[in-house]
């Protein structure tokens, strides 16, 4: 199957540094346990994560972004594995106790059904006292949809909501983007 990412994964590095507020919210985090980064392409947060001391298992389809990673992980010896596999097929999120999605829902038509399925799976099986974290574009009606999914059984104890801002810069062709952002995060 080919995969759109392991071309733009030819540039490393691509989206660049991981959220201060994601690192920040993390690394004032008490449990430095299990932590499951879903689409974690070349591993901007899960390397990030790792260096904080938590033990990452990251899963994306991109073969390119996940030896990348892998790679960075072992140079710097850290308690980090990638596996390239389809997220939507993954199951074993009770072995967690952090569940990380960083830009992996858009909401739009086509998918709207199947993303709203796998936030609801997640925290169906995430382990009582578990942590989803979610960033996502805050634009259109994305955050009010994110917003019913995780709610679809009961309000759960949101311990971060925040605005975020996320910066893209291509060095090569000098262009600079900037996109409203949202950092969700339940605890179940």
């Amino acid at each position: 199957m080919k995969v759109t990412y392991d071309k733009y994964y030819q540039t490393e590095n691509l989206f660049g540094e991981p959220y201060t507020e994601l690192i920040e919210f993390l690394a004032n985090y008490p449990k430095k346990g299990k932590l499951l980064d879903l689409g974690c392409g070349q591993g901007r947060d899960a390397l990030a994560l790792a260096q904080l001391g938590y033990n990452v298992t990251g899963i994306d389809n991109s073969k390119v972004g996940i030896a990348q990673m892998n790679e960075i992980g072992k140079t710097k010896n850290l308690d980090l594995v990638g596996i390239v596999a389809d997220i939507y097929d993954f199951e074993q999120f009770d072995e967690f106790e952090i569940i990380l999605l960083d830009s992996m829902f858009h909401f739009a038509k086509k998918d709207k059904k199947k993303e709203v399925g796998l936030i609801q799976k997640i925290i169906s099986k995430v382990k009582n006292g578990g942590l989803v974290v979610i960033c996502i574009q805050d634009t259109g009606n994305k955050v009010q949809i994110l917003n019913q999914a995780i709610d679809f059984k009961k309000q759960l104890n949101r311990l971060a909501d925040k605005k975020l801002k996320y910066i893209f810069e291509d060095k090569e062709s000098g262009h600079k983007s900037e996109t409203d952002y949202r950092m969700v995060i339940i605890e179940k």
